[in-house]
């Protein structure tokens, strides 16, 4: 327990000179000990006192207790304090409790706290409350801190006004704790929280407005901090880190990493991978994890994954483990995985599924799905859905609607979408138009072309084209064409490499007039395989004048199933006089069809076959 002195000291009466700043030596605190000295020698009991206090503090019991008992016997309140904290370095608890209550009741702030501190250690709430009440109604630090945590323990509201008291007269401890009860009571928490997968770190979150409890708590953490406490610098790093304030939350985080606060060190490394600076966020991580810290061991992890070092990275994954961190065990599975080790991984995402790591129960899923094992899989997929996980939810939906049960799909793609997955707003808005919900499809297909789904952006334009009204005709000059937003989005999802949409776009500018435009939009189409674009850039370059070009696009459209450009090819060949060749064509195009292109191509092959066996 820490010597508790009083007031009423000889270097606050002034009979004694304090030691200037420059005089803060081995000699100064000499000079002022041999001062002391020669006044307690000649009967000055406070001289006494304060010089038992000098003795105590350096830890010569021996010397310091018949100065105290001395003082104490001539009714020096301060010396009886002191005497009880002497007695209780020695291990006489008892003796030293009567000495505090002396000196309590003589109105020793510091022997009250000190009593209040003993009836407490021993079960006595009422006593202890008593005394350090006493002792935190005279202003005393230590009295209110130690009441605060009494009533706190104990629930009560009045805790925070002790606890208050206590921070500001300069109590570290109680500036972080009364900063960690205002923060609690903010709309958000600005507490640093490690355990991001592959050791990302966390996304920046909201800033509390002046006047609320979340900006006052700040106000609390940096008056802790900047009197040395770690966990204050790190709380305060987190809340400028969570402000985008990273050079100020650095500083904080390398001064409680400094201090030896391992969660700092962590977020240090993340903040100087998010820098660029992998190498210093290595040091810091590596700090960390050699701590125990095992949010810092999984950052490692990937980091050397990254790097392809896989051996230091299941080391440093296994580690996070070992320290508790649930992130290592499903770490271990991604790396397993990504090795085709699937029996390993199953091994590690069971492990960390069953300690509740929801990403895991969705990876085990996919593992036990791609393996066939559907049945094993959905109840994963539920567990880890229920729990929040977004692809989950997602996966669950592709789940059942490969079952056929799309009415029970369309809930968990509704939930993913509702999250923000972009495929799962794509299949709510195919499920509303397949449902006749026009409106709804619009919206969830406006989100998920957002989200970059060229699937989406193209179904949403063929929605606002088929409710585009016709051009308005011209009576002079040329039309003024002014792209529309259904315009927009093909493009959007033509850029994106949809092949629909390509030909769409190329139809679009074939309709104007754009014929380079057109045939560089069925060109990208016709690569990717695309037989419509094929056969659509066949015709540009027919009416254009180069039909044998025209004729190698029509014939790979042809064999790609298309009908029409098979019947092209027939003709092409017929006026060539190439007849054996226009009538096998001919009979291509009746078997692809459509109904129409049957037809045509069934009279074109028989008027063939006349002319061959004429």
């Amino acid at each position: 327990m820490d010597v508790m002195g009083d007031k009423a000291t000889l270097l606050d009466t002034g009979r004694f000179v304090q030691p200037s700043d420059r005089d803060e030596t081995g000699d100064g605190e000499a000079v002022d000990e041999a001062r002391t000295r020669l006044a307690a020698e000649a009967g000055d009991v406070e001289a006494t006192s304060v010089l038992g206090a000098m003795l105590l503090r350096r830890g010569d019991l021996d010397g310091a207790e018949p100065l105290l008992r001395a003082a104490t016997a001539e009714g020096d309140r301060a010396a009886a304090n002191n005497l009880g904290v002497l007695l209780h370095q020695r291990g006489y608890t008892d003796d030293a409790a009567g000495w505090w209550r002396i000196a309590a009741v003589a109105g020793s702030a510091a022997a009250a706290h000190a009593l209040g501190r003993y009836h407490r250690e021993r079960g006595d709430e009422p006593a202890a409350e008593y005394w350090l009440r006493q002792s935190a109604e005279q202003g005393h630090a230590l009295g209110a801190y130690a009441l605060a945590d009494l009533l706190e323990h104990r629930g009560d509201a009045a805790a925070e006004r002790w606890m208050r008291s206590a921070a500001e007269r300069g109590h570290r401890e109680a500036a972080y704790r009364l900063a960690r009860a205002l923060d609690r009571q903010a709309p958000h928490e600005d507490e640093y929280e490690g355990g991001a997968d592959n050791g990302v770190g966390s996304a920046p979150g909201a800033v509390a407005a002046p006047g609320d409890p979340g900006n006052e708590a700040e106000q609390w953490y940096r008056q802790a901090a900047a009197r040395g406490h770690q966990r204050a610098a790190l709380q305060l790093g987190a809340i400028l880190e969570k402000r985008g304030e990273l050079k100020e939350a650095g500083r904080w985080y390398l001064t409680s990493a400094k201090d030896g606060e391992a969660r700092a060190a962590c977020a240090l490394g993340f903040l100087l991978r998010d820098a660029g600076d992998t190498e210093s966020a290595a040091v810091w991580w590596l700090r960390a994890a050699q701590d125990g810290d095992g949010n810092a061991a999984n950052a490692l992890g990937a980091l050397h994954a990254e790097r392809g070092e896989t051996q230091t990275a299941e080391r440093w994954y296994r580690a996070a483990m070992d320290a508790g961190d649930v992130n290592g065990a499903y770490n271990l599975g991604l790396l397993c995985a990504e090795q085709a080790r699937n029996a390993q991984a199953e091994q590690w995402y069971r492990r960390a599924a069953y300690a509740g790591h929801r990403e895991a129960a969705n990876a085990l899923a996919v593992l036990l799905l791609q393996g066939g094992d559907a049945t094993g899989a959905e109840p994963w997929f539920s567990k880890a859905a229920e729990a929040g996980s977004v692809d989950a939810a997602f996966n669950l939906g592709i789940l059942f609607a490969g079952r056929g049960e799309e009415g029970v799909a369309l809930p968990w793609y509704e939930r993913a979408a509702a999250a923000g997955h972009t495929e799962a707003a794509l299949q709510v808005g195919i499920a509303r138009l397949r449902d006749g919900d026009e409106r709804e499809a619009e919206r969830h297909l406006r989100c998920a072309a957002g989200g970059g789904s060229a699937e989406a952006a193209y179904r949403l334009a063929s929605v606002l084209d088929a409710r585009r009204p016709p051009a308005p005709a011209h009576e002079l000059g040329e039309q003024v064409h002014e792209k529309t937003e259904c315009e927009e989005w093909y493009e959007r999802a033509a850029s994106q490499g949809h092949r629909r949409a390509q030909v769409r776009v190329g139809m679009l500018a074939a309709a104007r007039g754009d014929v380079v435009e057109a045939a560089r939009w069925y060109r990208e189409a016709a690569e990717a395989g695309s037989r419509n674009g094929a056969f659509n850039l066949g015709l540009l370059l027919a009416r254009e004048g180069s039909e044998p070009e025209a004729a190698v696009w029509w014939a790979r459209a042809a064999d790609a199933g298309h009908g029409r450009a098979a019947l092209r090819l027939a003709l092409v060949y017929a006026r060539r006089g190439e007849l054996a060749e226009g009538q096998r064509w001919a009979d291509r195009a009746v078997t692809l069809g459509p109904r129409e292109v049957s037809e045509r191509a069934a009279r074109l092959r028989d008027a063939l076959r006349q002319e061959l066996t004429a």
